[in-house]
């Protein structure tokens, strides 16, 4: 039987679990077995990037064959923290295994974690036992049919069965990303009611600044809604029929460039003779970094031409981004709940500081989001470890980690290590981040669930191999039975599940532009919908999925179970993978559990007879 020397992830070797506020007491408790001679055991505690301090543990007492050590240390500065434990004999250490658990070593290996983080950190708690629903806007719902185009380059598409174009390519002029179908505000308002029976409470739009390109990444014009979408007045009124039926919406700040086809930029000449390509002496000039090191002259995102880097830095951009009257100012004034910030990898943390101030200055239940494809605690850039998680930035990311865990889990991956996975992000993330992290199974930027879950791997295949591609009908059951199963690690999991607009019809589509068709409303699809409702039912009725503790109970095989504790209630969830009925204990009696389904069972932790859920 192997011995337990240490698990962060159990109370009784450390508390509390994972990250922490600054000046907080932890406690750290170490099991040695008298067989392995006299120890003098340390805690190794090193802050990134500074030197180790070691602080001799002391020694609590004995069961039989085990001696017992403990240390208590409050960090008084926020930051990552490294740890493992030396024995101070013979080189041997305690370091970090699977799932936490410590094992013996006589060299180095990997240390844990600890988070601390800003004692006064705090995110919006309307979000935490919803449900959010992201919106790509030119794709959802045409609530005003056949405008007229208000930019003549733009292709209006009538037939919304047909395929996006996706010709020629982004460096080459074409139809790639010119082609509209025409979804707008008045299609979502139209909506609201379909989106309430589904548990939304959160909707996610993607940018709806004027810009000239139907993803609206390049930007043209900040503070004006895109034409096509509708007039400002139209948004402010969509966020007030939202807010009616229990909806916050919540925009995309693209802040790191523009679209050189912009009022700020114009290298294109469409908003006259002025703009920082043309003028000199243009107010926006400061913005870009002009340079004839640059291929295009100037620096621009990724390289592509048009799309012009902004510099963050520059006072005008910032006050015009942050200050009175500003974009921040002006869009949350009109009805928003808060920005989810793209790239924001690539935005400097004292420039997310100031976004920060500017989203809360309309009220601590606004909302800041940034696009971290990563673990956001380890995150690194501009030659230093990023710092928007710890109370100052970011509310929370986009959960990516628990995204790719859900798809690979379902697709085969080892359940251990799904396990470890999650439970590294529980251990690393602070509790108001985790809280309200997106999770979510696709995104405009990923392949859709269905197809990244069941479809052929694309492998870096072109678009013309992606064009069109469809999973086989004759396995279908299977592939929607794979997505909820999927849904349904999304929606118990710590943070807020996304669905991922016509997720719930199951949708298919590989990467952009085949992942933002329109959706099917003539759709007859309900085997996700259902379900999907009873999940979002689900978290608001039992507070364990409102912040409750994460517990890894069994994870092996086709079988991941794992615990939610909350205050009042606790839940288990059993995930079966495999072809086969399991059971499983859970609240001490026996669960089955369907081939490729999933059971929950809540119990209440007060009444003396609880009682269990089963939802599918």
């Amino acid at each position: 039987m192997t011995h337990t020397y240490f698990n962060s992830a159990l109370p009784q070797f450390k508390t509390p679990f994972g990250a922490v506020t600054a000046g907080t007491q932890v406690t750290w408790n170490l099991d040695v077995p008298e067989n392995l001679g006299y120890v003098d055991p340390h805690l190794v505690l090193t802050k990134d990037r500074e030197q180790p301090v070691h602080y001799r543990m002391d020694f609590k007492g004995q069961t039989p064959g085990v001696n017992h050590f403990t240390i208590s240390v409050a960090p008084t500065t926020t930051g990552l923290y490294f740890y493992h434990f030396d024995l101070y004999t013979d080189f041997r250490k305690i370091v970090r295994g699977k799932n936490g658990e410590g094992v013996l070593s006589w060299v180095d290996g990997a240390d844990w974690q600890l988070t601390v983080y800003e004692p006064d950190f705090r995110t919006p708690d309307w979000i935490k036992d919803g449900t959010m629903y992201q919106i790509f806007p030119d794709r959802f719902c045409e609530g005003v049919a056949r405008k007229p185009m208000p930019f003549a380059d733009r292709i209006y598409r009538a037939d919304k069965t047909g395929e996006p174009y996706f010709w020629p390519t982004e460096q080459e002029d074409g139809y790639l990303n010119m082609d509209y179908f025409g979804g707008d505000f008045a299609g979502i308002r139209q909506k609201l009611p379909y989106l309430r029976g589904l548990g939304v409470t959160c909707i996610y739009l993607n940018p709806i600044f004027e810009a000239h390109a139907n993803h609206r990444y390049n930007t043209a014009n900040y503070l004006k809604a895109d034409p096509l979408l509708g007039t400002n007045e139209e948004f402010a009124a969509l966020c007030a029929d939202a807010a009616s039926q229990g909806i916050r919406i919540i925009l995309d700040g693209v802040f790191s460039h523009t679209g050189s086809d912009s009022l700020y930029f114009n290298r294109e000449g469409r908003y006259g003779p002025g703009g920082a390509y043309r003028d000199r002496n243009s107010p926006y000039r400061t913005w870009y970094d002009f340079d004839s090191g640059y291929a295009c002259g100037y620096g621009s995102w990724w390289g592509f031409d048009t799309l012009p880097e902004v510099q963050e830095n520059s006072p005008s951009y910032v006050e015009f981004v942050c200050g009175k009257g500003g974009v921040i100012d002006t869009w949350l004034g009109l009805g928003a709940s808060g920005f989810r910030l793209d790239v924001a990898d690539e935005l400097p943390d004292d420039f997310i500081e100031k976004i920060r101030a500017a989203v809360k200055a309309h009220g601590e239940d606004k909302l800041l989001i940034g696009e971290v494809w990563e673990d956001a605690t380890t995150k690194e850039g501009f030659g230093q470890r990023r710092t928007y998680l710890r109370g100052k930035g970011l509310d929370t990311t986009m959960n990516y980690p628990f995204r790719n865990a859900a798809v690979d889990f379902v697709r085969g991956a080892d359940a251990a290590e799904i396990a470890e996975r999650i439970l590294s992000i529980c251990e690393n993330y602070p509790a108001p981040a985790l809280d309200c992290a997106m999770n979510f199974l696709s995104t405009h930027d990923t392949e859709r669930a269905i197809t990244a879950i069941a479809g052929e791997p694309c492998n870096g295949r072109d678009r013309y191999w992606q064009s069109g591609r469809r999973i086989p009908l004759s396995r279908m059951d299977d592939a929607v039975r794979k997505v909820l199963l999927a849904y349904a690690m999304i929606f118990t999991l710590p943070g807020v599940p996304c669905i991922y607009y016509g997720d719930e019809i199951a949708m298919q589509g590989y990467r952009d532009p085949f992942n933002r068709a329109f959706f099917d409303w003539n759709s007859t699809e309900e085997r996700l919908r259902g379900p999907l409702r009873n999940l979002a039912a689900l978290r608001k009725s039992c507070d364990a999925f409102r912040g409750g503790r994460f517990e890894v109970v069994e994870a092996a095989d086709d079988l991941l179970h794992y615990r939610r504790v909350g205050q009042r209630q606790t839940a288990e969830i059993v995930l079966n993978r495999g072809p086969h009925l399991r059971c499983v204990t859970a609240f001490g009696q026996q669960a089955e559990v369907n081939p490729g389904g999933f059971t929950i069972l809540v119990e209440d932790n007060v009444r003396e007879h609880p009682g269990h859920f089963s939802i599918y």
